[in-house]
């Protein structure tokens, strides 16, 4: 009977019942991205493995991912080590600001057995899955738009007013600098950027970073029409915009290499992005090295993308993502996704003021870096208003533009507050 009750008492079941209560929300949360991913298809390559990531850190006893491996934003690697947890050890961690409740999850004199999950999470800890889905996001990239227009390069920053406009609502709300940066990034609409700065400035609260920005930018079609229509009249949605011109091989081939000497000077901390996401425009455009361009686009990038959310949704725990800045958080990010659409809308706007061959308005709401959905949403707002109207090649360029400037983006911020 003992042994049938140790093993009652090991279960999952048993924990939930008493008082591990709070898993059962997460798995509920968990359930509703699977379904938005898979029923909606809401960006399901990565909200399905981020879901699933979520729902397995959150079943009691699995022990596949430890949050006092990572406590205090950095890894404690002699907890890898098998290094028995000291009261110095948790003192020091109190002091970082860790959590009370993560503190609670281990005990002094424990040794952590490494699972699954704390392997996995390396990777974003230490800032390789990021680089390597821009590596493949460069392979698939086509900057000709933007070298064909490169006025829509401008359209792309302005784009970017989002992230500085959350950072200044969440210091309003009382985040510290590096929390308001990270929250701040999601206007950029870009996942991988994302993650990579939070890991860097508030690793606390990637969980809910990584949700945020990635439902978000699922969400785009839906968010970004509204706000398009607020700030154009009908006339200007109805301008067409004259072909692009043909840009050449040596074109495309140089502007990857400018782009990253240029970028890595001017801000050495987005270094890692931009030359990942150059490298693999390069192995695209220079047309000599086609196994490295599928590699990169497709196997390369698809098995981290699995890594990547994965271990990303499995920092979503009930301790962490079970509170009023989660919330916060969710809030924000509607409003970074909001001034990144308006500022490069308004930006085109102003444009036309001063230019003879106006610009399309619709195009900078392109400047958020969802590639290619804001595009799409530029052109179907676009042939609403003007069924002859085709803009998504012109779109495209604010929306590559988009990345670059992102990446940009969270190099000052990493520079000012890392």
């Amino acid at each position: 009977m003992e042994a049938i009750w140790t093993f009652i008492q090991d279960t999952g079941f048993y924990r939930i019942a008493v008082g591990d209560w709070k898993v059962l929300i997460m798995m509920v949360i968990a359930f509703v991205l699977l379904y938005l991913a898979i029923v909606k298809k809401f960006e399901p390559l990565l909200l399905v493995p981020i879901a699933f990531g979520m729902l397995i850190t959150n079943l009691p006893g699995a022990d596949m991912y430890h949050e006092i491996l990572f406590a205090g934003g950095h890894v404690n690697w002699e907890l890898f080590g098998g290094t028995p947890i000291t009261p110095e050890f948790l003192a020091e961690l109190q002091s970082l600001g860790v959590s009370q409740a993560v503190l609670d999850t281990v005990e002094v004199g424990q040794t952590i057995s490494v699972g699954l999950i704390d392997v996995l999470y390396l990777g974003v800890k230490l800032g390789v899955y990021p680089c390597l889905i821009f590596m493949g996001v460069g392979a698939q990239t086509d900057f000709g738009p933007l070298i064909a227009n490169p006025k829509t390069l401008l359209l792309g920053a302005a784009a970017q007013l989002g992230i500085f406009m959350t950072y200044v609502g969440c210091r309003l709300m009382d985040f510290t600098a590096q929390q308001a940066a990270s929250i701040g990034i999601i206007g950029g609409a870009d996942g991988p950027t994302a993650i990579f700065v939070t890991t860097r400035l508030a690793p606390e609260l990637l969980g809910p970073i990584a949700v945020a920005a990635y439902s978000y930018m699922a969400l785009v079609p839906v968010i970004q029409p509204p706000i398009m229509r607020a700030l154009t009249t009908k006339a200007e949605r109805q301008i067409v915009m004259r072909p692009l011109r043909e840009v050449s091989k040596r074109e495309k081939i140089v502007f990857p290499v400018v782009v990253t000497v240029f970028v890595a000077l001017l801000v050495p901390s987005a270094a890692p992005l931009i030359a990942c996401l150059m490298l693999g425009n390069l192995f695209k455009e220079s047309g000599v090295v086609d196994r490295l361009t599928k590699t990169s686009a497709n196997e390369l990038m698809n098995i981290v993308v699995i890594f990547l959310g994965v271990s990303v949704g499995a920092t979503a725990t009930a301790t962490t993502f079970l509170s009023v800045q989660t919330l916060q958080i969710m809030c924000m990010g509607v409003v970074a996704f909001g001034f990144g659409t308006a500022g490069g809308v308004l930006l085109a706007k102003i444009m036309n003021l001063f230019l003879k061959e106006k610009i399309n308005p619709l195009i900078g709401s392109a400047g958020v870096s969802a590639v290619p959905m804001a595009a799409r949403v530029s052109q179907v707002e676009g042939q609403k208003a003007n069924p002859g109207n085709f803009l998504l090649m012109h779109a495209m360029g604010p929306n590559v533009a988009g990345v670059i400037g992102s990446a940009i983006a969270a190099g000052v911020l990493m520079a000012l507050f890392g």
